[in-house]
């Protein structure tokens, strides 16, 4: 038996235990439960789940979610909100949103039923007592990936494959200055500057791969950082830029 799978079960002996020993089914007297659960699943992913975080909404409400999925950089990746049995799951979802809680990607609950909704639209919908489909569901809200950090780690993965082809193309470009007189004298002035600012043992090998690391990278330094000075301020980028 997998881990959270294990976790589920304990979490039912837990529920099980507290009505049984408090006489209480309230969503106050059982909520921890959960918790302790999604909190299983959250770790397995460097993510932990802090209870009551207010955050402020669009129209500038606060509202507080029973639980916030955070990572060590303090970003919000998921929301959590328990309801009591007796209510009304829908309704009180409805209410939520009304309040203006987050719908990116949100696990409500009230010990019978799960509901997750992500990007506003209801996304998976399991009965607790349901352990497989319990266990699927969890594992997608602690999984989720924002649309903008999952396009950047594609962004990423492409520029990787890209990079290999990409350099050697610009070292076949730059060889066939060679006898470009404008560009070996602005080399030539660079690879100077660079051996009396950096190192006098730099080459015009050197000067070559510095030239392509500066082109692979200076609109990524500029879009993501937003520091197009850098490139007109710092001595040893400009001069590659020039």
């Amino acid at each position: 038996m997998s881990a959270t799978l294990y976790a589920i079960q304990t979490y039912h002996r837990e529920v099980e235990k507290i009505i049984q020993f408090g006489g209480e089914r309230k969503e106050t007297a059982i909520r921890n439960a959960f918790y302790k659960l999604l909190n299983d699943y959250a770790s397995q992913h460097d993510l932990i789940l802090v209870p009551e975080i207010s955050l402020r909404t669009p129209a500038g409400k606060l509202v507080t979610p029973d639980g916030t999925l955070k990572d060590s950089l303090r970003q919000d990746w998921g929301y959590w909100e328990s309801k009591d049995e007796q209510d009304d799951l829908d309704e009180e979802i409805r209410q939520k949103f009304k309040k203006g809680y987050p719908a990116d990607n949100i696990l409500f609950e009230d010990s019978q039923t799960a509901v997750l909704y992500r990007n506003g639209e209801e996304a998976l919908r399991v009965e607790i007592r349901d352990t497989p489909a319990l266990d699927a569901l969890l594992h997608a809200f602690v999984k989720y990936e924002r649309p903008e950090v999952k396009d950047f780690r594609q962004a990423i993965e492409k520029f990787r494959e890209d990079v290999p082809r990409v350099t050697e193309t610009l070292r076949e470009l730059i060889e066939n200055q060679a006898t470009n007189a404008r560009f070996t004298r602005a080399r030539d002035q660079f690879l100077s500057l660079c051996r009396e600012a950096i190192n006098p043992a730099v080459t015009e090998a050197d000067v070559h791969e510095m030239l392509i690391q500066h082109i692979l990278t200076a609109d990524i330094f500029n879009t993501i950082f937003d520091e197009p000075h850098f490139h007109r301020e710092n001595n040893i980028a400009k001069e590659l830029e020039r």
